[in-house]
């Protein structure tokens, strides 16, 4: 690659894991890491995070080419990973850790989240509103060893999980044909 553009774009939409493999193989993506972002308390660690108190969101952060995946093309798929009318967890997740949020880096990423949100919240794909929080970047905290590419660590129990959890219907009832 020789004129290669390398961004980052962060997302929450509830549990790290689920979050990963939906980017993780797309054309352009580099890194997809699990971690800790939006609060206060630096480099806090999961049990920390889940306890509600340091005000951490569990997120991703993507490392991607722009001139091969756009980040107009990454919010698309990330609309499509959570329930964005449910603004106090996701499925299973209950709880400010799990909110949905895509932090953005720059006026370009916010400009273009915004957008795609009122192009969701127009289309009518839902009856209720759509509440995904668009915040600015703050630090992002790379989660745990044992948290990261967890649906190729242990593909079963993610299965089991994305199922369990009711994102895997709520993904096929909103937005697979």
């Amino acid at each position: 690659m020789s004129e290669q553009q390398e961004r980052t774009a962060i997302f929450a939409g509830g549990c790290f894991w689920c979050m990963v493999h939906p980017f993780d193989e797309q054309p352009g993506v580099q890194s997809v890491i699990s971690g800790y972002t939006g609060g206060t308390v630096p480099n806090p660690t999961y049990e920390q995070v889940c306890s509600g108190t340091t005000g951490h969101t569990e997120a991703v952060q993507i490392t991607y080419d722009s001139t091969i995946m756009s980040y107009a093309d990454l919010v698309e798929i990330y609309w499509q990973q959570t329930d964005p009318t449910d603004a106090m967890g996701q499925f299973a997740d209950r709880g400010s850790s799990y909110r949905p949020v895509i932090f953005y880096q720059d006026e370009e990423q916010k400009a273009i989240a915004e957008q795609s949100k009122k192009a969701l919240a127009a289309s009518g794909r839902f009856k209720d509103p759509i509440v995904t929080a668009i915040e600015p970047a703050k630090p992002f905290y790379p989660a745990e060893e044992y948290h990261q590419d967890y649906y190729q660590k242990n593909p079963l129990h993610y299965q089991l999980y994305s199922k369990g959890s009711g994102r895997q219907h709520f993904r096929q009832k909103h937005w697979q044909q």
